[in-house]
Parts: C-alpha cells; sequence; structure tokens
C-alpha cells in the first residue's frame, strides 16, 4: 500500500458545501430533520454520488443505507465507515455529514489510483442518529445492534403524530433488508469532535480510545408553597432551597472523579415560579457520565446516598428515577491502533481523546470490532449553526480513515 496515499481535500470540502445547501439555515447552518423531504433529498444526493463511485446501494428496513465497493474477495465481512446525514433543528455542516462523505472520499480515492481492497469497503449512513424528531436517538444503528425492536423504533411518532414506518415509506427508504443481518469486519466513525480539547491542545487528530457512559435522572423535590414575607426562615418547607443543595453535590460528584468525571443539571422547573411565593416543588435533570464504570456506579451510589441523607434532615420528598443509562464503551484495541499507527505514518499532531457524546460507533461496537476519529472544531461548538471545522482539519481525518481503513480491508499488490 503506497504510504503516499493522500484523499483529495478539495474535492471533500466541495462535497460538504454542496450537501450543506440542503436545509440550509440563514445562520451558515443546516435543518434535514431525520425523515422529512430534505432528509430524502440529502440522502438521494449522497446516493447518487455512491452510485457514481461505481458502488451497490443496500437499504434494511429502519431505512440505514450501506454503499458497497467490491473487493476482490467479496466473501469478506466489508470493513465500513459511517455516520448520519440528519441534523439538529439548528444543526451545522459537518456533524454526522463529514463521517459519511469523508468516507465517499476514500472510495473515490481508491477510484482514482485503481486501488484493489481484498475485503470490501463500504460507506453507511444511519437513520435517526440525532434524535430530535423522533425517539430513541441514534435509532437505525440501535435497532441494528439490538438495542431495541424494529416495532418499537416503527412505533415513534413526532410532535404532528407521524411514525417512523410511515415516514420511511413515505420518502422511499423503507428497506428489505433486515437490521443487523448485513455484516461488518470492522466500523471506522471520522467525525468532529463536538468539544474543545483538540483545539485547545492544538492537536490535528484525536485518536478515540472509549466514550463515556452515562446515567441520567429526573429528580422531584417537593415541599410547600408559603408566602415569602410571613414565613419566617426557620418555618419553611421550601423546595429549591434543598434542590440547590443537590445540584450543587452533582458538580461535587464530578469534581471528585477527574479527568472523566462529569455532571450537570441541564433541566430545571420551578413550581409555582412566583417571586413571592416559596417553591413548594422543583422539578430537575441530572446527568452523571464517566469512562469508567465502576466510577460511574460509585457517583450513582454517591448520589442516591446524598439524596436519602438530605432527604431525612430536611423532612421533605425527594424522589429520583433513573430515566436513560448506557455504560462507557471502549473501543476495539485492533481499530484504536489501526487509528494510531495511521495517525503517526501520516505524521499528524495528536492526542487520545475520549468522546463524551453519543455517536452511531457506539452501538456498532456491540457487534463488530469500532474505532473513532476525531477533528477539531472552532471553539468546540457543535449542534448550533456557527459549527466550523478548517479543510485541513478534515482532510487529515480523511487521510487517517483512509490508511486506517486499507490496514484492515488489507490490498491486493
Amino acid at each position: 500500500m503506497p504510504d503516499t496515499l493522500r484523499i483529495n481535500g478539495q474535492r471533500l470540502w466541495n462535497s460538504l458545501m454542496e450537501l450543506a445547501q440542503i436545509g440550509a439555515t440563514p445562520k451558515g447552518g443546516v435543518k434535514r430533520l431525520t425523515l422529512t423531504d430534505l432528509d430524502r433529498q440529502g440522502r438521494d444526493l449522497v446516493v447518487g454520488w455512491a452510485r457514481e463511485a461505481g458502488m451497490s446501494v443496500t437499504v434494511d428496513k429502519i431505512g440505514n443505507v450501506f454503499m458497497r465497493r467490491a473487493g476482490r474477495d467479496n466473501s469478506l465481512p466489508p470493513i465500513v465507515t459511517g455516520s448520519h446525514v440528519d441534523t439538529q433543528p439548528t444543526g451545522g455542516k459537518f456533524d454526522g455529514n463529514y463521517g459519511v462523505l469523508a468516507g465517499i472520499e476514500v472510495v473515490r480515492t481508491l477510484n482514482d489510483h485503481g486501488i484493489v481492497t481484498d475485503a470490501p469497503v463500504e460507506v453507511a449512513f444511519w437513520t435517526n442518529e440525532e434524535g430530535s424528531r423522533f425517539v430513541p436517538v441514534m435509532m437505525g444503528s440501535g435497532v441494528f445492534c439490538g438495542a431495541f425492536s424494529l416495532e418499537t423504533a416503527y412505533a415513534a411518532r413526532d410532535v404532528d403524530g407521524k411514525t417512523v414506518r410511515e415516514e420511511l415509506e413515505r420518502i422511499g427508504y423503507l428497506g428489505s433488508e433486515e437490521p443487523g443481518q448485513h455484516p461488518i469486519g470492522a466500523y471506522f466513525e471520522a467525525h468532529i469532535e463536538q468539544g474543545p480539547v483538540l483545539e485547545d491542545a492544538d492537536k490535528v487528530i484525536g485518536v478515540v480510545p472509549a466514550v463515556m457512559g452515562l446515567s441520567w435522572y429526573d429528580c422531584t423535590v417537593s415541599g410547600m408553597e408559603a408566602h415569602a414575607g410571613p414565613t419566617p426562615m426557620g418555618l419553611r418547607r421550601d423546595a429549591l432551597q434543598v434542590a440547590t443543595t443537590i445540584m450543587q453535590e452533582v458538580v461535587a460528584i464530578a469534581n471528585r472523579y477527574p479527568p472523566y468525571g462529569r455532571g450537570t443539571v441541564g433541566m430545571v422547573q420551578v413550581f409555582p415560579n412566583s417571586r413571592n411565593v416559596i417553591p413548594g416543588e422543583v422539578k430537575f435533570s441530572i446527568d452523571l457520565r464517566n469512562v469508567n464504570d465502576e466510577l460511574l456506579n460509585t457517583m450513582h451510589e454517591e448520589m442516591l446516598a446524598f439524596i436519602a441523607k438530605t432527604r431525612s434532615e430536611s423532612g421533605l420528598g425527594i424522589a429520583i428515577e433513573r430515566v436513560s443509562y448506557y455504560p462507557p464503551c471502549p473501543f476495539h484495541p485492533d481499530c484504536v491502533n489501526a487509528v494510531r499507527a495511521a495517525t503517526d505514518k501520516l505524521g499528524y499532531s495528536t492526542m487520545d481523546v475520549v468522546s463524551g457524546a453519543g455517536h452511531d460507533a457506539i452501538y456498532t461496537a456491540r457487534v463488530a470490532p469500532s474505532g473513532m476519529i476525531f477533528v477539531p472544531c472552532k471553539d468546540g461548538i457543535s449542534h448550533n449553526e456557527i459549527e466550523d471545522a478548517q479543510p485541513a482539519h478534515l482532510e487529515a481525518g480523511c487521510n487517517v480513515l483512509l490508511h486506517a481503513m486499507l490496514e484492515r480491508a488489507g490490498v491486493v499488490e
């Protein structure tokens, strides 16, 4: 395999900018919600590019699309790369789209140089990664790996009452292949980091050894509304005062387990929310994360213990419910090492970056060796119309993807 092989960075950039026109927003972002007419246009554009590159296309029953470049031995499981082409309501040009179009650029580069791989090479895009229009999030890859059933996904409804199955059929992407029946030899996903670590460290490539696990909770503190003036401080049952002590403890717990402990309260509802009424009830979210499952469980136990202590000391009702959990996802050493070796060979500055966000690769890792490649994004901003990335960084990540995939697919000399 020629070590000098490189992708065409300008062609990759041009493709990203063309796809970004579908659902373009005035602020320079993209709104292309899953299974809408705009999503169909985006899917059709990418599938058209794949066919132009000589790839065959397969669609499964949840609308996941697999675009295949044949290898010398097509009985071998394909080496796959991909991501998603749906966006947030105020999404950017690069989240997901970069991973898909980097895969298309890898195939175009192989075609340019007449390179034949032993195993087939495929580019995939997964349905409803964002979870903005339909829940659950990462739907296509989740059904593929068996995290939840096809029936559950089909039944999901948007705010207008439309179902996933109806919308898949309407846009022409209700395929025939059973999800999960598609073989994968190894899976790589190139992605913008969606955080500030690489940019802050002035590194070009993030080697991703793992994705953080998360534990989500809904907490409700119940006190008693009363007039803010006549009620002495010692006789109050102030739900907000008690809730804020729990919120502070969430942050304190995360700080006890660096460098990967995370604790966030992102959503708060105060009732009755009046300036001269002592709050009678407070509902809020808790988000705990860590890359180590044992530490994540320790954080969980410490939070429950603090809530029990606070309940006893305050005399207020405190209800806590865990509403979501997935364990940390370590990526396969073979894939992590392939990314690391490609980065070293190409001479890019690099560091390990644990992902704090969810990606389709978390689910593919349940059924195949998987790995990820991160490149910086400006100010670490994503899920935002101003999301931005440097063309040179996107090109570098795609070059790493090319060489990592070739290492796994093998090259016919």
